[in-house]
């Protein structure tokens, strides 16, 4: 099934995890796509893979988000290699677990930097381009965390609510153009990261056991909602959030699952 069929595609943090996912899976649907990311090693080792599924469907960028110029150079290659660009999933991101008293200028500034700032050089270096299209689709991935409060995570909470909000203003803003705009919100996702932080099968059971549905999400859970945003399926959709979180968001939250990892240590 090629429901993403002549369309171009940008996934940034696609190196692992949910970008990773979000790439194999928009190629695997019939997009090309320009897969990009801070580790060269790990995003061009993704596109081998997916370009033995699916020749000539996926191109391996390096890429600092954080970087203006590099979000120039990225555009142009993308578009000399397909055309285009009528996709752009704003996924990469670092996670920052500093306690806000220890809070440094330099810490908040990296974290603004690569969540959030490089979301809206991203978003703007994308329009143009979208607007000879004749419109497009901007999917940006903020974090669970923007409903539900994370102690000793103010700054990474922030940075994900800055995208969250600026989905909403760049949908108005770009909607004559017709550029939806939407957001998604994961909550646990069984990536390296969350492996790192629940070392245990205890600990990840503890978590699981926290969520309503019984389970972690994994990358393909995100990579399904976001593929259906870069389709036409969702034509009449933007400015939205969707949480992808099994219900952790509306029955305690971050919180709970700390409760069940800490008593599970």
């Amino acid at each position: 099934m090629h429901r993403l069929e002549g369309k171009i595609a940008i996934v940034t943090g696609a190196g692992a995890g949910q970008g990773a996912a979000e790439a194999r899976l928009l190629a695997e649907l019939g997009a090309k796509v320009a897969a990009t990311d801070i580790d060269a090693s790990a995003v061009e080792s993704l596109v081998d893979d997916i370009n033995r599924t699916s020749p000539g469907s996926a191109i391996a960028l390096h890429h600092d988000v954080a970087a203006r110029e590099d979000w120039t150079r990225v555009m142009r290659d993308a578009t000399d290699a397909f055309g285009q660009v009528t996709i752009l999933v704003n996924n990469a991101g670092i996670h920052a677990h500093i306690p806000f008293e220890a809070l440094t200028l330099e810490q908040w500034q990296e974290t603004m930097n690569v969540n959030a700032w490089s979301v809206f050089a991203g978003i703007q270096a994308v329009v143009p381009g979208m607007r000879e299209a004749g419109g497009g689709s901007i999917i940006n991935i903020a974090s669970a965390a923007v409903i539900t409060a994370v102690g000793g995570m103010s700054v990474y909470t922030a940075s994900k609510g800055a995208v969250d909000a600026l989905t909403r203003g760049a949908a108005i803003e770009l909607a004559p153009h017709n550029i939806r705009v939407n957001c998604v919100n994961p909550g646990i996702i069984q990536t390296a990261i969350v492996e790192r932080s629940f070392s245990t099968e205890a600990t990840l059971a503890a978590a699981a056991s926290a969520v309503p549905l019984g389970r972690l999400g994994r990358p393909i859970d995100v990579a399904h909602v976001v593929a259906h945003l870069a389709s036409d399926e969702s034509w009449f959709t933007t400015g939205a959030s969707f949480v992808v979180d099994g219900g952790a968001s509306i029955e305690g939250g971050i919180g709970r699952v700390r409760e069940r990892v800490a008593a599970a240590r």
